[in-house]
């Protein structure tokens, strides 16, 4: 099954959620497809849909089954009629998203204190501990998602020279916390468990819920990081 532009598979993801999937991986090209259509259908929602969340290559549509089910054809099962559904908005050609993401300038201390794997991580891959961080430096980054915890951005890709496995087991991270997994970077916005290598953190806050927008960062945004000594963490 195909669209005009990517190859799709659709499939339901519980009782009440449909999820349209563009294939594996992290690809700038079908990230950018995911988005066009999260956006498509915060404009134009399908009947009986109640939300849409987008991912690194699929995205998802909640609806209400006891609603749904009282348009429903005859016949027809409530995932049938929003796979149908589905089926017909793919087919149309994305609409183009006006809106760019914000580039975002997010500063980083990396000093020993608040890079409990940054050494690890550099001896890893026989780099010092200045090379790593001036490599993660170095360039910008997208934010495919958004997702384990409110407002944690999922971003890439870092250069090949810095991609680092997870923690076999995770540990508790502190809030702002900038880590490494794989081929992405990510910010914790909140202290949790974690299994990313944790390189640096930030004094930005990444999730506030006292304010209207509490998420800082969103699926589409662009992050530059900049270095900053201990003293400016402090005192940011």
């Amino acid at each position: 099954m195909t669209n005009p532009v990517l190859p799709y598979r659709i499939f339901p993801l519980g009782d009440s959620a449909i999820t349209v999937d563009f294939g594996a991986g992290i690809n700038e090209a079908i990230n950018k497809e995911v988005l066009n259509r999260f956006y498509q259908l915060q404009l134009e929602p399908l009947p009986g849909m109640t939300e849409a969340s987008p991912a690194y290559s699929s995205f998802t549509v909640y609806y209400n089954v006891i609603a749904a089910s009282k348009i429903v054809p005859a016949g027809k099962t409530v995932f049938d009629w929003m796979k149908q559904q589905l089926v017909e908005f793919l087919e149309k050609p994305a609409k183009e998203n006006p809106v760019e993401g914000k580039l975002i300038s997010i500063p980083v201390c990396y000093e020993d204190e608040f890079a409990p794997d940054l050494q690890q991580a550099a001896s890893a891959k026989q780099l010092s501990t200045g090379e790593l961080v001036q490599i993660h430096l170095s360039r910008e980054y997208k934010v495919y998602m958004l997702g384990f915890l409110p407002g944690f951005a999922y971003m890439g890709e870092v250069d090949e020279r810095i991609v680092t496995g997870r923690k076999p087991q995770p540990v508790t991270v502190a809030a702002g916390s900038v880590g490494i997994a794989g081929k992405q970077t990510g910010i914790y916005p909140v202290s949790s468990p974690g299994g990313w290598q944790i390189i640096g953190r930030t004094p930005v806050k990444l999730f506030d819920k006292e304010k209207d927008n509490p998420v800082l960062l969103n699926a589409g945004d662009r992050i530059r990081f900049y270095s900053i000594s201990r003293h400016e963490f402090e005192n940011y």
